[in-house]
C-alpha cells in the first residue's frame, strides 16, 4: 500500500508518493515559480517566425512563450477546431499583434520560455474535457477491451443525462477505471462550470492576462497520484487542510476519509523511512550520480542539455553461477531502478542507457521487456527503442516540467556549471606564472587566496622566491573558492635595483 505525504511551507510545497517508507515520486512547487502548465492565457503574438513554422506570444510571464504550427488550429463559428488535409503555415495562422487563447502545455525550462497550445483541456478527477473538439475517447492505458468500451458508453450516458447541450469532445482518464456513472455526472457538471466561466472571461476586451489558473500543487495530486493503492493521505498544513478536505468531500469521497492533519513537528519528511532512511534523504540521495543497487551493483546517471546517459555496472555482485546469468540478474534489476529514477528525478528527452554487453539476444529481450513494464506505471508517456549494434538502448520521455536536480541545485559558479572545478595544483601554477609576471614591480607579495592552495603554495615558497627574487606573504581566506586569489605588491621595487 502507498500513502501521500504532503508538507506545505511558506517557500514550497512538496508532495511525496511513498510505497513502504520508499519515495516512489516527488511533486514540488516553489511559490516565486509555480508550474503554470495547465493555465490558460489571452496572449498576444509578438514575432512570428515562418523559418521555424513558430511564434513567441506575450502571455504575461516574465518570458514570452513559444507555440509551433502543429499546436495551433482554426476556430469555426461555433468554437471548434477546424482540421485541415494539409498543416497550415504559421503566417496563414497567426499574425504580430494578434490576440489568442492558448494554454501551457510545458513549462519554460533552462532559460526558454512557456511551450504553449491553443488545443484547449480542463482536466477533473475522471475526465478531460476537450472544449474546441468533438474528440471523444478512453485513455490509452486502459488496455482492458471491455473496460474501455464501457466507459465509452457509460459518457455517453452520463452526457445525455447531464443535460449538457452544446457538443464538446472527452477523454476518459486512466484513473476512471472502474468509475460509476455518479462520479462521471460530477465531473462532468464540474467541467461545465469551469467553462462557462472562462468562456464569461473570455468575452472581456482583448488584454494579456491569465483567465484560467490550475488548483494548488496538492489538490492537482489527486488528480495525479491518488489511486485504489493509496491507503492515508498525510499534510501538515491547516489552510491547505481545509481546502483539500472540500475537494475530495466533493470529487473523491472515498480520499476523504483517508486524509489526516498532523503537525509539523516532527517534520512530516522526517518520520516516514524505509530501511532507516528518512524522506529526505532519498530526495538527497535522488540528486546523487551514483545508484546502489540491492545486489551490489550500480547506476551512473549523468544529465546534460541534450539527453540523460546511464550506465549499469555490476560493481561489487559476483553472482552464484555463470556471468552471462550474473549479467542478466543485475541488468533486470537495474531496468527497475532505471524506471524508478527517471519518474522520481524527473528526467525526460532522449534517455540512453547502456546496459552491460549481453551476448544473449534472448536475455537482451527479457531486459527490454522488464524495462517497458517498469516503465508501464510511470504516468509521462515514454517510448523504447530497440538494443543498437553497439549494446545501447535508447528511449524517450515525455518532459513537462523540470527535474528534480535543476529545481533544487544550482550551477555551480566556480565551475560554471560543468561539474568540475580547477586542481590545487593548477591553481597554484596560475599564481606561479603570475607572480612571474608582476615580480619586476615588487619586492614583497601578499597572496591572498582559500586554505587548501595557501597549504599548497607554503611548500614551495622558497622556490618561489628564488625566481622572482623576493619575499612572498600568505593569508588564507576562508570565503575564497579554490580558483580564486588576489596578489597585492606591498613593497614596491626600486628602480635600477
Amino acid at each position: 500500500m502507498s500513502e501521500l505525504l504532503i508538507n506545505v511551507m511558506p517557500a514550497e510545497t512538496r508532495v511525496a508518493l511513498v510505497e513502504q517508507g520508499t519515495l516512489k515520486e516527488l511533486m514540488l512547487e516553489r511559490n516565486r515559480s509555480r508550474s503554470h502548465v495547465g493555465d490558460i492565457f489571452q496572449g498576444k503574438v509578438l514575432r512570428v517566425m515562418p523559418g521555424m513554422e513558430a511564434a513567441f506570444v506575450d502571455i504575461g510571464l516574465e518570458r514570452a512563450g513559444f507555440i509551433h504550427a502543429s499546436d495551433i488550429s482554426e476556430l469555426d463559428a461555433q468554437g471548434l477546431e477546424v482540421r485541415r488535409d494539409q498543416p497550415a503555415r504559421i503566417g496563414e495562422l497567426l499574425r504580430e499583434g494578434q490576440f489568442l487563447t492558448v494554454q501551457v502545455i510545458k513549462d519554460g525550462i533552462a532559460g526558454k520560455g512557456a511551450r504553449l497550445s491553443n488545443h484547449l483541456t480542463l482536466a477533473a478527477r475522471h475526465l478531460v474535457l476537450l472544449p474546441r473538439s468533438l474528440h471523444v475517447g478512453v485513455s490509452q492505458k486502459i488496455v482492458d477491451y471491455q473496460e474501455r468500451e464501457r466507459l465509452e458508453a457509460l459518457l455517453k450516458n452520463s452526457l445525455a443525462e447531464s443535460g449538457w447541450k452544446e457538443p464538446r469532445g472527452f477523454i476518459v482518464r486512466t484513473a476512471a477505471e472502474g468509475a460509476t456513472q455518479g462520479e462521471f455526472l460530477e465531473d462532468i457538471g464540474h467541467l461545465h462550470r469551469l467553462w462557462v466561466k472562462l468562456m464569461e472571461r473570455l468575452r472581456r476586451p482583448n488584454e494579456v492576462r491569465c483567465v484560467y489558473s490550475e488548483e494548488p500543487i496538492y489538490v492537482r495530486s489527486m488528480r495525479d497520484l491518488f489511486g485504489p493503492k493509496v491507503s492515508r493521505i498525510f499534510i501538515d498544513d491547516v489552510d491547505a487542510f481545509d481546502k483539500l478536505s472540500a475537494f475530495l468531500k466533493d470529487y473523491i469521497p472515498d480520499a476523504h476519509a483517508l486524509l489526516e492533519l498532523t503537525a509539523k513537528e516532527p517534520p512530516l519528511f522526517e518520520l516516514c523511512e524505509a530501511n532507516g532512511v528518512s524522506i529526505e534523504q532519498q530526495i538527497e540521495n535522488a540528486l546523487e550520480k551514483k545508484v546502489r543497487l540491492p545486489n551490489g551493483g550500480d547506476l551512473v546517471i549523468e544529465q546534460t542539455e541534450s539527453m540523460v546517459t546511464i550506465d549499469v555496472n555490476t560493481g561489487s555482485f559476483i553472482g552464484a553461477r555463470d556471468q552471462d546469468s550474473t549479467i542478466l540478474e543485475t541488468n533486470l534489476e537495474a531496468a527497475a531502478a532505471i524506471a524508478l529514477q527517471l519518474r522520481l528525478r524527473n528526467l525526460g528527452g532522449i534517455i540512453v542507457i547502456d546496459f552491460i554487453d549481453m551476448h544473449c539476444e534472448e536475455h537482451r529481450s527479457q531486459v527490454r521487456k522488464a524495462l517497458i513494464d517498469a516503465l508501464a506505471k510511470d504516468g509521462a508517456h515514454t517510448v523504447v527503442g530497440e538494443f543498437s549494434q553497439f549494446g545501447l538502448l535508447e528511449m524517450t520521455r515525455k518532459r513537462v516540467r523540470e527535474s528534480l536536480q535543476r529545481v533544487l541545485r544550482a550551477p555551480c559558479e566556480d565551475c560554471s556549471g560543468d561539474g568540475h572545478v580547477a586542481s590545487i595544483d593548477s591553481v597554484v601554477s596560475v599564481i606561479h606564472r603570475r607572480l612571474l609576471v608582476l615580480s619586476s614591480r615588487g619586492d614583497v607579495f601578499r597572496v591572498k587566496a582559500s586554505h587548501a592552495v595557501i597549504d599548497a603554495l607554503r611548500d614551495e615558497a622558497r622556490i618561489i622566491e628564488q625566481l622572482i627574487a623576493g619575499r612572498l606573504e600568505f593569508l588564507a581566506c576562508s570565503e575564497y573558492a579554490r580558483s580564486q586569489f588576489d596578489i597585492e605588491i606591498t613593497s614596491k621595487r626600486l628602480s635600477g635595483s
